[in-house]
């Protein structure tokens, strides 16, 4: 009597043009993606950053600069593009915080079971998600 092994599963490297468009990233991996982007996006927007700080608070004319770069733009950059991108910032910001914590809490507790990580990816994108919509609302004056 010979037994029947099932067959192995096969591990391979993705192709970039191939099979990224059809692969299916569980919702931890899409978190943790968002996450790097995050932290790269508030990276590379930390000159930007240090500018809206130090208008808000240099002095009551600065305030002014900082205020106006919100309604009539910066440079060569109208208005409501500088809300947009302080709205990137927003969510980076949040979403980089709340899947911070989360990475911590799996370090900590070693709940590292597929239905915890799902559920707690999706509380982590949901949870960021709303306080942007939130946030961005007060942010473009919709109340």
């Amino acid at each position: 009597m010979s037994e029947v092994s099932k067959p192995r599963p096969q591990y391979r490297n993705l192709n970039l043009f191939t099979d990224v468009r059809t692969y299916r990233l569980p919702l931890a991996g899409l978190v943790s993606i968002l996450h790097r982007v995050s932290g790269f996006l508030m990276f590379v927007l930390l000159p930007f950053i240090i500018w809206l700080f130090d208008k808000s608070i240099s002095s009551e004319i600065s305030f002014g600069q900082f205020s106006a770069a919100f309604s009539a733009g910066l440079w060569i950059f109208p208005g409501w593009f500088i809300k947009l991108v302080v709205l990137a910032l927003i969510w980076s910001y949040l979403h980089h915080l709340f899947a911070g914590v989360r990475h911590l809490y799996l370090d900590v507790s070693h709940r590292t079971t597929k239905e915890f990580g799902r559920h707690s990816a999706a509380t982590v994108l949901v949870a960021s998600l709303a306080l942007t919509v939130i946030l961005g609302a007060k942010l473009f004056g919709l109340y």
